[in-house]
């Protein structure tokens, strides 16, 4: 039998969607049969929006204080919010913001220390959990700076395509400084790496786009493409890479280019996120690539709007874990053949005695 995979999950803002959509995807029951969850988060929270899921039956809970307490066939909770705090559905409030925070501190240590295989991070607040924590700026940020990463990639993930961005959480004014060729070089090879290591693709195809509209029409709408983004692809390509562009982002997506190719890589946040949350917002996963650590998230936000209300759809929270389940049993299989091909290539020292 395959081992199942400890997986942590963050409650993300208390008074989102957060509580709704997990309690959703965990009550099918074939999760538990691969996984082992563990709610960082409150056992009272979890009572109150499971109460509104008239639907939800037979999910057995247990609550633990530490990972290691787990029980396998349960969906297990620490309690590391305060149990005091008021639950206010739809509010964007501080309490919420703080508890989403105290969630991801606590869960991301034991994903460090290696007391979980992976986690799953549900959407918080970033302005109001900035108020709490001053510079934090999102998930993807937050972990790489934890996990001791030298850099990291958002690498947004569906069935059918793979968006990866140079450029995170920063205003649109700041993108154009920066872009450099080392920078592109070096998201270019952490999306080669990934998809090699954390989807068991050989050689992947990967499409960079442009910066400037229609790749900056040969210098008339921007020289970036010429002076950086081009000669980037190069240098990725003599790593033997196989890296093409820069490609016009409008006539790259309208004309389904995105799925000849393993991977695409953008230049900006909503470059990249814009069509793929059009043509994949169901199913879509926002994967953190190059950490030494597994983390997955909804591509979805707090959807205040939504929550308590029943209905939000639990699709991208499932697919969220099912891509953190299949990620770090693509690692494990990766590592394990890289240890067999290590060992037969060390050569074997004859010191069979004299006779």
């Amino acid at each position: 039998m395959l081992k199942k995979i400890v997986l942590g999950i963050t409650q993300g803002d208390t008074n989102g969607v957060g509580y709704e959509v997990i309690i959703r995807a965990l009550s099918d029951a074939r999760l538990l049969d691969i996984c082992v969850p563990i709610i960082y988060g409150s056992s009272r929270a979890f009572g109150f929006y499971r109460k509104q899921l008239i639907d939800v039956e037979n999910l057995s809970t247990n609550i633990i204080n530490t990972a290691k307490d787990y029980h396998p066939k349960r969906v297990n909770i620490i309690n590391c919010v305060p149990d005091n705090f008021k639950i206010d559905p739809g509010q964007p409030t501080s309490e919420g913001a703080g508890a989403a925070l105290i969630s991801l501190e606590t869960a991301t240590r034991d994903l460090i220390n290696g007391d979980i295989d992976a986690l799953v991070t549900a959407p918080l607040n970033k302005k109001s959990v900035a108020l709490h924590k001053p510079g934090f700026v999102g998930h993807t940020e937050y972990l790489v700076q934890q996990s001791g990463a030298s850099d990291g990639l958002m690498f947004l993930i569906s069935d059918k395509m793979r968006v990866g961005v140079v450029t995170n959480h920063v205003p649109l004014s700041q993108v154009a400084s920066l872009i450099n060729k080392e920078t592109i070089v070096g998201k270019i090879r952490l999306m080669n790496e990934s998809l090699k290591k954390d989807f068991g693709i050989e050689k992947p195809k990967i499409a960079v786009l442009g910066l400037n509209p229609h790749s900056g029409d040969g210098g008339l709408l921007g020289s970036e493409e010429i002076e950086i983004i081009a000669p980037a692809v190069e240098a990725a390509r003599g790593e033997d890479i196989l890296a093409f562009g820069p490609y016009s982002p409008d006539g790259f997506f309208s004309t389904h280019q995105q799925y000849t190719f393993d991977a695409v890589l953008a230049m900006y946040h909503d470059q990249g996120l814009i069509p793929f949350k059009a043509l994949a917002f169901d199913s879509g996963v926002n994967f953190t690539a190059g950490l030494p650590v597994v983390r997955t998230s909804p591509d979805h936000g707090t959807a205040y709007e939504l929550a308590g209300m029943g209905t939000a759809n639990p699709m991208p929270m499932k697919s969220s874990i099912y891509q953190a389940i299949d990620i770090v049993r693509n690692r494990w299989n990766y590592e394990e053949i890289r240890a067999n091909v290590l060992e037969a290539t060390i050569p074997v020292s004859n010191n069979k005695e004299k006779e």
